[in-house]
């Protein structure tokens, strides 16, 4: 089961953690395949190879570079250290077609690392390794096929590749993991490890959407962890680096001819040559193994510079997001003091609203009390009207005291100023019509009351008032 790729609370963050995850494999074309036909090999080449199944008549054998150690021009970026670890993922894996699964075409034998001028390398006894270098992989396709359609397009796809110029080979590859190759401006290159810390340029990467630039430094996709899954054969002529190449006549790298050195051409170089071109090469990898050495350390010091910038930039931000949270806490308080000075003025408001409204009413009632006590009702009797009428506004009320008080008949005197009393026999229907013209008189003041109820209630008051006045009640 492939290993999953590590996201990091950042790249969730920042929105590229499904893309992340998602796009844990790549497919992009290399260099064409060169044909290798059995009955002109070489046999010391073959002797090479070691193909398992050679010479049958049933194969066609092509050889290809399935993967450089460089930067690509989709900012992947392949790693001596990790491609050198996946020298041998290759071995069995689908050769197919169009890099359609499910039209295989072929298989791939086997694999093996060249240096740029086609010499083999094998590991070391220590494990190193050259940092520039080529995979290359042993390729068979099937010419015996059951259907005749399937028999003729595959001739035909071999006689085009003889002939060259129409097919080409894309590799495909997983990985389960990468970090960031990173090239300044004058043109140092340097990785920097995929971490938490670090996890913020990912987003910067052209594969998530990014511009492939971070602050002037040039950022690649470096792969690790990685396994390649097949190889395709693909029709794609708008690639110009993917040329196939035939075994006669090229002057462009080829696996075959590169390794087929004769006899003929070893016997033009004396003894001497060769050891001084021995001791030529050693002296040149000592020097670049200082040279690299120095680059090594260069590379190590502007990346820590590099990183410590980032901290730097990472705790100034910290810093002004505190500053920002500190603030942010105090105008909350500040909101909240205000909120209880505000409440406490609201009720501060409401009980003096509350005080003066109880005043009006105080002086409303001890008005109309009075008013009532000067048209002649008695003080007590008033303070009772006077809470049963209530509801009727200042003019309605004045109106009834003013009526109450034409009633009023002053009391009749004898000869002798003594008062009399007026005559008990006196018409009472009399008194009493005077009585209902006068409760008539005050439903006309009452008609302009809110609601038909409200005039009842009002009207039955204002009539019992006027009937205990009277005396009818």
């Amino acid at each position: 089961m492939q290993e999953k790729i590590k996201i990091f609370q950042r790249e969730v963050d920042d929105g590229v953690a499904e893309a992340v995850r998602s796009q844990a494999s790549v497919a992009y074309l290399l260099e064409s395949p060169t044909i290798v036909e059995p009955n002109v090999r070489d046999e010391s080449l073959v002797q090479k190879i070691k193909a398992e199944n050679k010479d049958q008549v049933d194969l066609y054998y092509l050889e290809s570079v399935l993967v450089s150690t460089n930067w690509n021009a989709n900012d992947d970026v392949f790693l001596p250290s990790s491609t050198w670890a996946a020298r041998n993922t290759p071995e069995d894996k689908q050769f197919n077609f169009m890099h359609d699964e499910n039209d295989i075409i072929g298989h791939i034998t086997g694999s093996y690392v060249v240096d740029r001028q086609g010499n083999r390398v094998e590991a070391t006894s220590d494990g190193s390794h050259p940092t520039d270098f080529d995979i290359v992989t042993r390729v068979v396709l099937y010419t015996s096929w059951a259907e005749e359609k399937n028999r003729e397009r595959m001739d035909q796809i071999i006689a085009e590749l003889k002939a060259g110029g129409k097919w080409f080979v894309s590799m495909e590859c997983l990985f389960a993991g990468f970090d960031y190759a990173v090239i300044d401006n004058t043109g140092k290159q340097s990785v920097i490890a995929r971490d938490e810390e670090s996890a913020f340029l990912t987003k910067h990467l052209r594969s998530y959407g990014g511009t492939g630039a971070y602050e002037g430094f040039k950022l690649g996709r470096a792969l690790n962890n990685i396994s390649f899954s097949g190889e395709g054969l693909v029709d794609n002529p708008a690639n110009k680096k993917s040329i196939i190449l035939s075994n006669a006549g090229s002057t462009a790298f080829c696996v075959a001819n590169t390794l087929n050195i004769g006899e003929t051409e070893m016997a033009d170089i004396t003894t001497a040559q060769f050891d001084a071109l021995k001791a030529e090469l050693a002296e040149a990898k000592s020097e670049n193994k200082d040279i690299k050495a120095k680059m090594d350390k260069v590379q190590a010091e502007e990346t820590q510079a590099v990183i410590e910038a980032h901290q730097a930039e990472i705790v100034s931000k910290d810093e002004a997001i505190a500053e920002l949270e500190a603030s942010v806490t105090a105008l909350e308080l500040k909101v909240q003091e205000t909120q209880k000075s505000l409440e406490a003025t609201e009720a501060e408001f409401d009980n003096f609203k509350k005080k003066d409204e109880d005043r009006k009413k105080k002086d409303k009632k001890e008005k109309r009390e009075a008013a009532l006590v000067a048209a002649g009702l008695e003080a007590d009797k008033a303070i009772d009207t006077v809470a049963s009428l209530d509801s009727l506004d200042d003019d309605a009320f004045a109106s009834i005291v003013e009526l109450y008080a034409s009633k009023q008949t002053p009391a009749s005197s004898d000869e002798d100023g003594e008062a009399v009393a007026e005559d008990s026999d006196s018409d009472d229907s009399s008194v009493e019509a005077d009585a209902l013209d006068d409760t008539e008189a005050t439903e006309v003041l009452l008609k302009g009351g809110d609601s038909d109820d409200e005039v009842d209630s009002t009207r039955a008051e204002v009539a019992e008032f006027l009937a205990e006045a009277m005396n009818i009640g």
